[in-house]
């Protein structure tokens, strides 16, 4: 069983066996192609998060009501981008065999992976929606087949085709979005709740793997991040595109990555990612409470 963090997220401190959501960090960006420094991601929103309340007035909820656990970050190996996999993946697969759902806090993307293997192992008919600036579906970057460039390339071949569904992609080589059009669903540059209802209806009752990566969002509102891309989405347009996954879809695992606090030296970029996670967590455990 695991033993409780002594920092949690906000108001995450409800006793394992109680806890119905798992958080967990992975603070790992060894194969980051750009700006490093989401390794420290995790921990700052979980020291970050008491500048907010636990109560959403968007949810009319509060954490507070919510069984949460916080088991921590992991102590990774920075050396093999596998071993840091297979750590993660431990982790999340402990999570998941225990009937509750991992929440990984990144970290570079390519830790959603590790979180994919395991979640995979109990849901085989598992399902992706992924929201991103960029495709991540090279073949492989630089010669490296495990990169954050290539995650959701990496998690297509676990699941296969029509399984993916991304959101708010604006970048990606050719070779990538040719690629992408023959097998995953991808939508472009927003997050609109039309698009994003009908891959709701779509996946009706069937388990579902979201990942966020925050650099969907424009570089005004979320510059604290590797690999900024202008032309993104607004904080309130994620924060209802999670919602709505979250309370609608039968969440099997998800995760929030790509945050490098010292990136944004005002603290505004790490402010953005507690606040999706406490409305993420909320709109979870909402979902738990109704099904």
């Amino acid at each position: 069983m695991l033993k409780a963090n002594i920092e949690n997220f906000l108001a995450c401190d409800a006793p394992y066996e109680e806890a119905d959501i798992v958080l967990y960090g992975a603070p790992f960006d060894s194969t980051t192609s750009y700006r490093p420094g989401a390794r420290f991601g995790s921990r700052a929103v979980r020291s970050e998060s008491y500048g907010l309340e636990s109560y959403s007035p968007y949810q009319d909820k509060d954490l507070l009501d919510c069984a949460v656990f916080d088991s921590g970050d992991l102590e990774l190996c920075f050396g093999s981008a596998e071993a840091a996999l297979s750590d993660l993946e431990m982790r999340a697969g402990e999570i998941v065999k225990d009937g509750k759902v991992p929440f990984m806090i990144g970290g570079e993307h390519l830790v959603t992976l590790a979180a994919v293997r395991a979640v995979r192992e109990k849901y085989p008919d598992l399902h992706i929606i992924h929201f991103d600036a960029h495709a991540d579906l090279r073949d492989d970057y630089l010669g490296a087949k495990l990169s954050h460039a290539c995650v959701i390339r990496r998690c297509h071949e676990l699941l296969g085709d029509g399984r993916i569904y991304q959101f708010g992609i604006r970048s990606g080589d050719r070779e990538e979005w040719s690629w992408g059009r023959e097998h995953v669903y991808t939508h472009r540059f927003n997050l609109a709740q039309e698009s994003l209802m009908e891959s709701l209806r779509a996946l009706q009752g069937k388990p579902v793997y979201l990942t966020v990566d925050l650099d969907v969002l424009d570089t005004s509102v979320f510059p604290g991040t590797g690999t900024p891309e202008p032309g993104g989405v607004s904080f309130d347009e994620l924060r209802s595109a999670v919602t709505l996954v979250c309370k609608n879809a039968k969440i099997a695992g998800c995760d929030v990555n790509e945050l490098a606090p010292m990136l944004d030296v005002s603290g505004a970029s790490t402010a953005v990612a507690c606040k999706i996670v406490r409305e993420m967590l909320i709109a979870l455990s909402l979902n738990n409470t109704e099904q």
